[in-house]
């Protein structure tokens, strides 16, 4: 009990002068926190004796962690361009500038300047995207997911949709296809198989209560062997025919021909847009390069309903992302494929991918470490299986060693082959020096152990 009575006073610890330069209301939460602490390990005979100074060292870093932002940058070295996890597809410093100058003023976001009044938010985005695509109109929501549940539930709610049972997916967070459609009230009608679905499977689904025939990408594996499928063209088609829609979830879109043969493994949104869908819907980010959004394209008809549908309010974007969006889309009109920075680094070449391994190398003489061939992936759900070439920097030691020194540096890379390695496809060329630094760094630590 003597313990109890040895705990510093509140009072006492709010007037230390180490802990003046703390906000009060930061400090005040933090002495209760700490010494809520010390009373729990006393009770449990966890400590026996008070150490004054430990409490007050304590309280500092508990205040820290509180004004220390939780979302920092990283640098990916794991290889993976659209990496889930480290923020996917990077926004171009001189788009997200273009953006910033309409974000940081009053801009006419929902202001008709030619006739002086009230005008639609969407318009700003929609001109470009259906220049881009070649469409009659665009939508964009907070991501793709919403654009799915939104398409489903405007034009399908107490309907039937048809889909492929091979394309009932799930991707990340445990987002699920056949949920996201039940929770639009709509019925999901399954047809095929696994593996193997045909038009006749599509066709023979169709009855009266019937809305709506729908294809999902595979965005994160893939169906090989003994598998069929049914295009977009013959879903646009069949649903001419009926008098149905048709809606394809892309996921992903890209527009530029890829490198590495990575075009061969499915279309691109132009491809698409070519046989007229009615609906298609897409990533702002990932293959497109942009921001977070869900991009919705096709006929102004069924666009304007949707922008009716009072759900869309729940689903609806900001100026920043609208700002993003636009800038994106205008570098996309231009050809300007430098300025996206997910389309940079896939085509990034082996001799490019070399020089920049060469310069760590070169600034950081005392690693022992070697430039190796290697594979690495899209990521982000998109070209599922798909290797594509790349070069890492492998580096001589204890791979589980390496592999948390460098994250508590920040940096993130991957153990391949018993070693850890950084690959370079994914670091960018202003965070080489940086890099280096910290290599040079985790060294020196390492000789003086």
């Amino acid at each position: 009990m003597n313990l109890f009575r040895q705990i510093p006073k509140v009072d006492k610890l709010l007037k230390n002068k180490n802990l003046q330069d703390i906000p009060e209301n930061v400090l005040l939460y933090s002495i209760h926190s700490v010494l809520n602490e010390l009373r729990e390990k006393i009770k449990n005979n966890k400590i026996d004796k008070i150490d004054e100074n430990k409490i007050i060292n304590e309280i500092e870093k508990k205040a820290c962690g509180i004004l220390s932002p939780s979302l920092i940058n990283v640098i990916n070295a794991t290889g993976v361009t659209i990496h889930t996890n480290l923020g996917r597809s990077l926004i171009d410093e001189e788009i997200f500038d273009e953006a910033k100058k309409v974000s940081t003023h009053y801009c006419n976001l929902e202001y008709d300047l030619d006739k002086g009044k009230r005008g639609d938010r969407y318009h700003h985005s929609a001109k470009h995207l259906s220049f881009l695509f070649g469409c009659e109109d665009a939508l964009v929501v907070n991501n793709n997911a919403a654009a799915v549940f939104l398409i489903l539930n405007t034009f399908a709610k107490d309907k039937e949709v048809i889909v492929s049972r091979g394309e009932l997916v799930e991707i990340g967070g445990s987002f699920r296809v056949p949920e996201v459609m039940k929770a639009s009230g709509v019925k999901l009608v399954e047809v095929g198989t696994t593996n193997k679905t045909k038009l006749r499977d599509y066709e023979e689904a169709i009855n009266e209560n019937t809305a709506m025939l729908m294809k999902v990408h595979k965005s994160n594996y893939t169906i090989e062997g003994f598998s069929e499928e049914v295009y977009i063209d013959e879903i646009v088609n069949l649903s001419r025919k009926h008098n149905l829609l048709d809606y394809y979830d892309l996921g992903s879109a890209y527009i530029p021909k890829l490198p590495y043969g990575l075009s061969n493994a499915e279309p691109s949104i132009n491809d698409i847009m070519k046989f007229s869908p009615s609906l298609v819907s897409f990533s702002g980010d990932k293959l497109f390069g942009g921001v977070q959004a869900g991009i919705i394209v096709g006929k102004k008809e069924l666009i304007n309903k949707l922008k009716k549908n009072q759900i869309l309010r729940m689903f609806r974007v900001d100026k920043i992302t609208l700002s993003l969006i636009q800038a994106t889309t205008l570098a996309y009109i231009k050809k300007e494929y430098e300025k996206i920075p997910t389309i940079r680094q896939i085509f990034a070449s082996i001799d490019e991918l070399k020089n920049r391994a060469k310069k760590i190398l070169s600034l950081t003489p005392a690693l022992r470490a070697n430039i190796k061939e290697s594979k690495t992936y899209v990521g982000g759900g998109t070209m599922p299986n798909k290797a594509i070439p790349t070069l890492v920097i492998e580096i001589e030691g204890n791979a589980v060693n390496w592999e948390r020194k460098f994250r508590e540096k920040l940096v993130i890379g991957r153990i391949e082959n018993e070693h850890f390695v950084l690959d370079v496809r994914t670091i960018q060329d202003d965070e080489i020096e940086k890099l280096a630094n910290i290599i040079n760094e985790l060294i020196s630590c390492e000789v003086k152990q």
